[in-house]
């Protein structure tokens, strides 16, 4: 019976039912709530509010965080100071509506019982809420009149009209804001007063490299003051900041070298808009200011960041800063997980091509190593006998007595394990130089340089020790068999596979201290030497991409000095690795090796081999750089590009800024709902002193009009 009166009653009185809550709404709201001792029930405060609408951590760079408590005047339905679940509820499904940013400033303003903003209720909560020595706004000029009616006129806003009166306001305090400072009425102002009047109004949306340098503005055009048109050229382009980053993303997806000038931007405009076409002025303003650090003229996306994105700060840290915007930790975890696996997948194919290439540039050069190894492990006249006279001779008795094959003896090892060796040599370089790079300059120190390649040399010999020495037996073995038949012994050919079993894992490491000592000093050497040829010869730089024979041309070069003057340390390398044949000398290290050579053979004997290192390293390299270049042109990975894009070797750029939030729309609404608020005046929602708290302050407790307590505002 309860239940059929329950039902009836609900149909003729209506009913009103708790609101559904999402389990995120509901944790959201519990973690940060604290409970009434007396009725148990739980709510936020103001502070706790902010707590959640705002989490600490986060970037509040141009909202100051104890802002965010103009919202919760809103969610305060009741003015309890106090905001239980089903407020906090309702504030979340507020959020979620499609216009919610200018529905929020509007509920700010309007009296709940109309529904409409009254003029002099509102006129007074910018009063109070407006900071002190600013410049002043008129109320009764013929633009607030348009939307206000005049004197005798006044009416109140409907949402619609309140919108769209907030969606010109900033304009026209600009536009007051000139006529202030314009005393001699001939149209232009001081730079330091055009930067007054920018940071008065749109402080909260630009980036610090921005408002610092506002006053160069005048630096456009002749003269030293700024005109009207210089203001209004500059506002429309913040105005239109989105559609300038979509330009600029889609100019800079067709450049080569990711790059664009003036030119591009307005000539992708054209393409792009067919109603908002950007004036040169305003073209010039963009690049001015996005061009201060770098007068080339050619500008990439972080270059663009400074001007475009708010979050952007000048402080340690260069660009890595304009990543860290107020986007949240949700769009911080989202992005970094898109980004590692991107990243992950890019590695994957530059691992990739970097063993193809590798191994192609192996090949082409295998015959050279070949003959140095042999000239290397040559005895001297005096311990055994001479078999080849210089490396020519060698390269003539292999290919006679062997067959052309024989110049390849060895080759499959050094083709697998080519990959690991470039792989980890090429990582280590990049992360020891970037690790001491200066980010905004690029710039290394010349000592940084040598220690990452050392470095790099010597985490290679993990890979190189093994395979060299493999690769050194399997390359003598034809001769090692062509002497024993002619002494009447039979030595059976082995495998690469029977030398890795015969050695053992300790075997495949004699003589690392000797490749150490090589390939440390080699990388030390070869890669400072490539950069600074690319650099400083060639003249490489953001702007300039070097052409295939550019780079193997640097990459000749600079194997030269790092493949003779490592030299003796190869010919070391080479003596303890070889198995030594019957009357040979033997070596049991690293010191004795080195002195029974000059003992017995003379310091000649270090330079063994050594003009064939220099052809064959110098090369090696060209052509591995070449087979790169051209398996990313026949192989290229899809989308590659929406990764970092990579600069050249050892430096990388980052794609800093300018970054599609993937926080929560409810959050991200929350902060532009602050931004159109703080179009009004900069002032709302600040912590105010005691002493000027009656003045100009936020009053707490207060949400504009509603302060019926609050006395008359003079007239702005």
């Amino acid at each position: 019976m309860a239940t059929v009166t329950e039902a009836l009653k609900e149909s003729l009185l209506g009913a009103e039912t708790e609101p559904e809550l999402s389990t995120q709404t509901r944790h959201d709201f519990l973690q940060h709530a604290l409970k009434d001792e007396e009725t148990g029930e739980q709510y936020l405060d103001e502070q706790a509010f902010i707590d959640a609408v705002a989490p600490q951590g986060e970037d509040y760079h141009k909202i100051k965080r104890e802002q965010y408590s103009i919202l919760f005047g809103i969610a305060d339905r009741h003015h309890k100071n106090r905001v239980n679940l089903q407020d906090w509820s309702l504030f979340n499904n507020l959020l979620a509506k499609p216009d919610a940013e200018y529905e929020i400033a509007f509920r700010l303003f309007s009296d709940p019982a109309t529904g409409q903003v009254d003029f002099n209720s509102f006129k007074e909560s910018y009063a109070r809420n407006k900071t002190s020595g600013t410049v002043p706004f008129n109320w009764d000029s013929d633009w607030a009149t348009l939307y206000l009616g005049g004197k005798k006129h006044r009416h109140s806003m409907t949402y619609p009209q309140f919108a769209q009166m907030l969606r010109g306001l900033q304009g026209e305090r600009v536009r007051q804001a000139f006529l202030h400072f314009d005393k001699n009425g001939d149209g232009y102002i001081e730079p330091e007063e055009f930067q007054r009047i920018i940071q008065e109004t749109a402080a909260h949306k630009l980036s610090d490299h921005l408002l610092t340098n506002l006053p160069t503005l005048c630096n456009i055009s002749a003269g030293a003051k700024i005109s009207y048109a210089n203001v209004r050229a500059f506002q429309n382009v913040i105005r239109e900041m989105d559609l300038v980053e979509l330009l600029i993303r889609n100019a800079i997806r067709k450049s080569s070298d990711s790059r664009i000038t003036r030119v591009d931007f307005l000539n992708e405009a054209a393409r792009t808009t067919r109603f908002s076409l950007f004036t040169p002025m305003e073209a010039d303003i963009l690049f001015h200011f996005a061009s201060l650090d770098q007068p080339s003229g050619r500008l990439g996306l972080s270059d663009f960041a400074r001007v475009l994105d708010a979050s952007w700060h000048s402080v340690q840290g260069g660009f890595d800063d304009a990543n860290t915007g107020i986007a949240g930790a949700a769009e911080k975890a989202v992005a970094g997980s898109k980004t590692f696996a991107q990243n992950l997948l890019v590695s994957a194919h530059h691992f990739g091509l970097g063993a193809l290439a590798g191994a192609f540039g192996a090949f082409m050069v295998y015959p050279i190593d070949l003959v140095k190894t042999r000239m290397q492990n040559q005895r001297g006249s005096r311990v055994g006998q001479l078999l080849y006279k210089n490396s020519w001779d060698c390269a003539t008795k292999v290919v006679r007595n062997e067959g052309f094959l024989g110049l390849y003896s060895g080759v499959l090892p050094q083709l697998v394990g080519v990959a690991p060796e470039k792989a980890i040599k090429l990582t280590v370089n990049d992360l020891v130089r970037g690790k001491y790079t200066e980010v905004k300059t690029g710039n290394i120190p010349l000592w940084a340089e040598i220690m990452a390649g050392g470095s790099a040399g010597g985490c290679q010999v993990i890979f190189t020790n093994p395979l060299e020495i493999v690769k050194i037996r399997l390359q003598v073995q034809g001769e090692a068999m062509k002497a024993a038949a002619r002494e009447g012994e039979q030595i059976p050919k082995r495998s690469a596979l029977w030398i890795v079993r015969h050695l053992g894992l300790v075997g495949l490491y004699k003589g690392a201290s000797a490749c150490l000592l090589r390939d440390v000093p080699f990388s030390a050497i070869y890669f400072p030497t490539y950069s600074h040829l690319k650099r400083d010869y060639f003249g490489e730089s953001p702007t300039k991409k070097l052409g295939i024979l550019q780079l193997l041309t640097a990459g000749a070069i600079a194997g030269m000095p790092a493949a003779y003057l490592t030299t003796p340390c190869d010919v070391i390398k080479t003596r303890l690795q070889v198995e030594a044949r019957k009357g040979d000398t033997a070596y049991t290290g690293l010191r004795d090796a080195a002195s029974k050579v000059f003992k017995e053979e003379g310091f000649q004997a270090f330079f063994k081999g050594g003009v064939a290192r220099v052809l064959r390293s110098s090369p090696q390299f060209g052509f591995t750089l070449a087979g790169y270049e051209l398996l990313q042109t026949l192989l290229p990975l899809h989308d590659e590009h929406a990764a970092e894009k990579e600069g050249p070797r050892g430096s990388i750029e980052p794609i800093t800024g300018l970054q599609e939030a993937k926080a929560p729309l409810p959050y991200l609404r929350s902060r532009n709902a602050l931004k159109i608020i703080l179009d009004l005046d900069l002032g709302f929602g600040r912590l105010k002193t005691p002493e000027n708290a009656g003045k100009s302050g936020w009053l707490p407790g207060s949400m504009g009009m509603r302060g019926s307590a609050a006395s008359p505002a003079p007239e702005a």
